[in-house]
C-alpha cells in the first residue's frame, strides 16, 4: 500500500469526519500498515505525527468500549493553534527575498549558482525577527514550489574567497541594467548530445503509467549523429535563439 491510497481515502472520508474522527481514522491506517506506518500516514494525510500518535492512543484507550466520549472536545472549524505563516504575514516574503538571488530553476533569476539549507535560511529568517524552524522553512518552501534538488558536479578546483561577493555584485548589476531597459543576455552551451530516439535525463508531464518509449541502447550509429546545441538568451524579454548543428564546427554566434 502506498501513499497515494491512502491519501485518495482520506480525501474522499475528510469531509464527512470531524476533528477527532480525522486522527483516529490515520491511526487505524497507522495500524495497518505496521512499522513506519505513523509516518507515511502522517505524510500522505498532512496530519502532524503527534496527531497520529494520539489518535492510536484514543484507540486503545477505547477498545472494546463505546468509541463515542461523552463531553467529547471537538474544536470548531478554524479552531486550534495558528499556524506561523496565518500570524507572521511578513515570513513568506522575507523568505522568498533571501533565495531571490540563489535560486536553481527559475527562468527569471538573473544568475543561479549555490543553493542555502533550509537551516541556514531558518537562521537568518530568526535574525529578521521571525519565529521559525529549518521544519517550517521546508513546508514553505515546498508550498512556494521549490524542491529539493540533486548534486550538481559544478566545483572544480579550489574555490576564490570572493566568489560569492563576485555573483552578488554580477547579480546587482544586472538588475540595475534591466530597470534601465538596457539588453542584458545569457549566453549557454550544453555538452555534446546524440540525435535520435534516446533517452535522457529528466522527466516531463505525461498521462500517468504512460512513458515515452525510447531506444534500449545509445549507440550513435542508430541516430543522427551529435550536436552541440548553444544559444543566446535575453533576460528582460524572455527569449533566446538557440542553435543545434550536426557538424563539427566550433559554436558561433553574432551579436548585432
Amino acid at each position: 500500500m502506498n501513499t497515494e491510497h491512502i491519501q485518495e481515502r482520506f480525501e474522499l472520508f475528510k469531509p464527512f469526519l470531524n476533528e477527532r474522527q480525522r486522527r483516529i481514522l490515520a491511526a487505524i491506517e497507522a495500524q495497518i500498515l505496521g512499522y513506519g506506518g505513523i509516518a507515511l500516514v502522517a505524510r500522505a494525510t498532512g496530519l502532524s505525527r503527534n496527531t497520529v500518535v494520539a489518535g492510536g492512543i484514543e484507540l486503545k484507550a477505547r477498545k472494546g468500549a463505546d468509541v463515542t466520549p461523552e463531553g467529547g472536545r471537538i474544536r470548531r472549524p478554524g479552531g486550534g493553534r495558528k499556524r506561523t505563516v496565518q500570524k507572521d504575514l511578513t515570513l513568506g516574503g522575507d523568505l522568498e527575498y533571501l533565495i531571490e538571488p540563489v535560486t536553481r530553476g527559475d527562468p527569471e533569476s538573473a544568475l543561479r549558482w549555490t543553493c542555502k539549507s533550509v537551516r541556514r535560511l531558518a537562521e537568518e529568517l530568526k535574525q529578521m525577527g521571525h519565529e521559525t524552524s529549518h521544519r517550517m522553512v521546508a513546508e514553505l518552501l515546498d508550498q512556494m514550489g521549490y524542491s529539493l534538488q540533486a548534486n550538481r558536479k559544478t566545483m572544480e578546483g579550489r574555490s576564490h574567497p570572493d566568489r560569492d561577493a563576485q555573483f552578488q555584485y554580477i547579480h546587482q548589476k544586472v538588475k540595475k541594467f534591466q530597470k534601465q531597459g538596457q539588453p542584458v543576455i545569457s549566453v549557454d552551451t550544453k555538452k555534446k548530445e546524440l540525435v535520435g530516439h534516446f533517452k535522457n535525463q529528466g522527466r516531463e508531464w505525461r498521462p500517468k503509467d504512460n512513458p515515452e518509449e525510447v531506444l534500449i541502447y545509445d549507440f550513435q550509429a542508430l541516430g543522427s549523429g551529435k550536436v552541440t546545441p548553444y544559444g543566446v538568451y535575453d533576460l528582460s524579454q524572455n527569449k533566446g535563439w538557440v542553435s543545434v548543428g550536426v557538424d563539427h564546427d566550433t559554436a558561433a554566434f553574432a551579436v548585432e
